[in-house]
């Protein structure tokens, strides 16, 4: 077998690509990449399959071809590419040449006629020619030696064509093809043909004549009368139609085949151009460890760094001849356990060019250092360093005192990636391969350090430090071009010792209470399923979609959506609407409740208390894009409270101490205030200010009632339109919210923003504002990018409006939750009180509190609450106290 070229039809593939994704792919940019992403997956998929030893690829330019000149119709009213597609030429070729594969192209000429002469010009010299593309065009290029592969379905399915497939296939040589579209012509080109000739017709001509000059020729033997006149009528519209199809293979293009050798890509052009359009999935494919070349130079790339490994208290000397405050770079190796106490078992060091690494398997060694963290109060800077610091704290930690964190850096960054682990941003940031910690613990293991062996663990601490100092370099000088300093120094940094200590304190569950509440569950649970199967006339398995939409809408009748090869949706906003058709539909709505508090927060909350009786959730910074803070394993910000058996769940958590009880204090209607104060609405700044009911003031005002006129119907429609303002909501969504018709709800938010026209000139200045810059912003400058803002789609576009509008306030929101728990923490610490703050939930915080300090944490949550940032409007909190977190409410 000969050496083989592969010759890429490049706008024909990246069209296929483009409309072959099921769902536009969009950058925080606003870049659309899903023609790119499916051209190189494709290309990768060649290069695997057919392992090229030359490639290359063509492309069409906007400048008329001798097509044109000939024929002025030609391709005339072909469907206008969509810019978002056209955006995605020059950076699909960008990557081509990253990749040191040829972009070939040339004025006066179509890619088919660049890849004919390729292709000719490559079997001249003794290559085998593979032609990808989506165009049956191509087929005319097919010999003995020159493949076409043709794309089907999308970019996934293809089908192989040489001289003797095409016999096979059309009867007809690739000869004459040409011929074929000579006589029936090429609606996609315009290309005209013989009115009334389709391909059956046609290669039954040719078959007959041979070729189309034949049969201009021979016209009198062609059988049938009507044909014949119609040959002999469009007789010079067949001669062009072929002379229009024909691909020419003498392009006047300087064509040199070694020049399309595959050669190894420039790797760090490719990855600058990978990590700009987000394609992180194709970054790990490249193997950075394989490639010294992908190598990037640092300032410290010439530092010779002297490591030391330290296993006795005398080697702590280090930290004791630092000066206060100096900045040290820090990782710690811990279990990060976060049911019983952690371990820690080694910590690493990075200052000025001196790393150390210290073995904490001796609880002395531990003890002291900490305590030489605590008298130092040194600038600490790291990654992710909640987990270094809960695993601290609990040991005795005390004074962190943040200078920087890359993982909470790139998140105020970049809100809307899916992960900063280390691995990534090193891997995007500094083109360098570091193991995930997860993955390098389990597969070096603690077993080592006891052992004695900790070689592995000096160097893996070394890397990640130096990541850590590295991507500190880059990230300062980003947060700064883009504003984003007050936000990360003011709300982010401090936040995280904050969020640890919340961690290291733990919320107490009693577990009786907690099992005697799965026992209510799992008998409400057994009556439900009794009466679910009496009402069904059967039984069946209620947590089966199929089984479930067998029952209701064939065995019941009851109206459904679209049946899919799936079956029936038994979603639940599908069993919403047809709530009221049949009482089985609210009771198998019911069973779903009770049956997911049961698994999740009955049995799911079991393990995860500790020995002391605590749950110690994870409460995470970097994972909404709006700011807020989330809370995994277990997410106790998503108990279902709606039902009040959901609410019986928080009679489980406890102070945990005789002399304690539980104070919260919750921000009342904070959104609304945030939008009264970023609009500037006189009306709506009023009524918080002289502490009106804002919901039933917006109903007086929306449907021109006394204020004493207002009925609770009127109160609860009002809310729903504040609400919905808020979100962006459309009529459709807030007739569905309300059950009433379209037009009446687009009159109410009509309405709404006829009486509040600062709203709507501060909704539509957020939505034009978002479009120009490609983000929305809060009052501390919290950035969200909207890519879908700027989307060709219909619906995408919406739901980017909707985000611009939504995004200031709940960002804003976030902020202002975020800055009250910073000054609530700081003064429980500074005045040495013995309650803590144990949990934010929304707009809420709780705090484990001392009989004896109760009056002065009552004072002190609502003032900083109330105080977190000054707004034209009060901020307002709902205070509460309980024996336990369901009496809060």
């Amino acid at each position: 077998m000969g050496k083989r070229i592969v010759i890429i039809d490049g706008n024909s593939l990246i069209n296929r690509a483009y409309y072959a994704m099921q769902r536009p792919m969009i950058t925080k940019e606003g870049i659309y990449t899903q023609g790119i992403y499916g051209f190189i997956n494709m290309l990768t998929k060649i290069q695997d399959d057919y392992a090229p030893d030359y490639i290359t690829v063509a492309w069409d330019r906007k400048a008329p071809t001798f097509r044109h000149e000939e024929y002025k119709e030609y391709k005339a009213g072909r469907k206008k590419m969509p810019p978002e597609l056209a955006m995605e030429i020059p950076l699909m070729k960008d990557i081509l040449t990253a990749m040191n594969i040829e972009n070939l192209e040339i004025d006066g000429f179509e890619a088919d006629d660049i890849i004919g002469t390729v292709a000719r010009i490559s079997e001249e010299e003794g290559l085998e020619p593979l032609i990808i593309t989506g165009d049956k065009d191509a087929l005319q290029l097919a010999t003995d030696v020159t493949q076409i592969l043709i794309t089907k379905k999308g970019i996934s399915e293809f089908d192989l064509y040489d001289r003797e497939k095409m016999i096979e296939r059309y009867q007809l040589t690739p000869e004459q093809f040409i011929d074929l579209k000579g006589l029936m012509g090429d609606q996609s080109d315009n290309i005209p043909g013989i009115p009334g000739v389709g391909e059956k017709t046609g290669i039954k001509l040719l078959t007959q004549f041979g070729s189309v000059a034949n049969l201009l020729a021979n016209t009198d033997q062609i059988s049938n009368a009507k044909l014949r006149t119609k040959v002999e009528e469009n007789a010079q519209l067949a001669a062009m139609s072929r002379r229009l199809a024909t691909i020419n293979q003498y392009v006047p293009l300087d064509i040199e085949i070694n020049q399309y050798k595959v050669m190894q890509p420039d790797y760090n052009a490719l990855i600058n151009l990978y990590v700009k359009l987000e394609f992180n999935s194709f970054l790990k494919r490249l193997h950075i460890e394989d490639n010294p070349e992908m190598s990037m130079d640092f300032e410290d790339s010439d530092v010779e760094y002297r490591k030391t490994e330290i296993s006795d208290p005398k080697g702590l000397q280090f930290l004791k001849e630092l000066n206060q405050s100096t900045p040290v770079i820090i990782k710690v190796f811990s279990d990060n356990s976060h049911i019983d106490a952690p371990s820690i078992f080694g910590m690493a060091f990075l200052i000025n060019d001196n790393y150390y690494y210290v073995n904490l398997d001796m609880a002395d060694i531990l003890g002291e250092l900490v305590d030489l963290l605590n008298e130092k109060r040194l600038k600490i800077i790291g990654h992710d360093l909640i987990k270094d610091y809960y695993a601290l704290m609990y040991k005795g930690f005390t004074a962190p005192d943040t200078e920087f964190d890359t993982a909470i850096a790139q998140y105020v960054i970049d809100p809307t990636k899916s992960n900063y682990n280390m691995k990534t941003l090193a891997f995007e940031n500094l083109h360098y391969e570091l193991k995930d910690e997860k993955e390098f613990m389990e597969e070096s293991g603690q077993i080592d350090l006891l052992g004695g062996s900790t070689s592995k663990y000096i160097d893996y601490g070394f890397d990640w430090c130096l990541a850590v100092k590295r991507l500190m370099q880059l990230q300062q000088k980003n947060l700064a071009d883009n504003q984003l300093e007050r936000v990360f120094k003011q709300v982010e940094l401090p936040l995280i010792e904050v969020l640890a200590s919340m961690e290291v304190e733990g919320f107490n569950v009693d577990k009786a209470t907690l099992e005697n509440f799965g026992l209510v569950l799992k008998e409400e649970i057994v009556q439900l399923e009794k009466s679910i199967y009496t009402l069904a006339g059967t039984e069946f398995n209620i947590n089966s979609p199929a089984q479930l939409g067998e029952i209701l809408f064939e065995r019941l009748e009851l109206p459904a959506g679209k049946k899919t090869k799936r079956g029936y949706s038994t979603s639940a906003d599908v069993l919403e609407k047809i709530r009221d058709k049949h009482p089985i539909v609210d009771m198998v709505l019911q069973y779903r409740t009770l049956t997911k508090l049961n698994s999740t927060y009955v049995e799911g909350l079991k393990p995860l208390i500790g020995k002391d009786g605590k749950i110690r959730a994870h409460l995470q910074q970097t994972v909404t894009a709006t700011g807020r803070i989330s809370c995994t394993e277990p997410n106790l910000q998503n108990i279902p409270i709606r039902q009040d058996l959901g609410r019986q769940l928080r009679k489980a958590f406890v102070p945990g101490c005789e002399n304690c009880t539980l104070v919260g204090a919750d921000y009342s209607q904070i959104e609304l205030r945030i939008l009264a104060h970023l609009s500037g609405d006189e009306n709506l700044i009023d009524a918080f200010n002289n502490g009106d009911d804002i919901h039933r003031n917006t109903a007086a005002r929306v449907f021109n009632l006394d204020y004493d006129a207002v009925t609770p119907l009127d109160r609860s429609r009002a809310k729903a339109v504040n609400f919905g303002v808020i979100y962006g909501m459309s009529g459709f969504g807030l007739s569905e919210e309300l059950q009433i018709t379209r037009k009446e709800a687009e009159k109410y938010i009509k309405d709404y923003f006829d009486k509040h026209l600062a709203v709507k000139n501060y909704m539509d200045e957020q939505v034009a504002n978002c479009k120009a810059n490609g983000y929305s912003e809060t009052i501390m400058g919290r950035k969200r990018y909207i890519h879908e803002i700027n989307s060709s789609n219909y619906m995408t576009r919406q739901l980017g409006e909707r985000l611009a509008m939504n995004s200031p306030i709940q960002g804003s929101a976030a902020d202002i939750i975020k800055i009250a728990m910073i000054k609530v923490y700081r003064e429980l610490t500074e005045k040495n009180y013995q309650s803590k703050l144990i949990l934010q939930v929304h707009d809420e915080l709780i705090i484990k509190t001392y009989q004896s300090e109760i009056d002065e944490i009552k004072e002190l949550l609502v003032r900083n609450m109330e105080n977190a940032m000054d707004l034209k409007v009060k901020l307002e909190s709902d205070l509460n106290q309980g024996d336990t977190w369901y009496d809060l409410k």
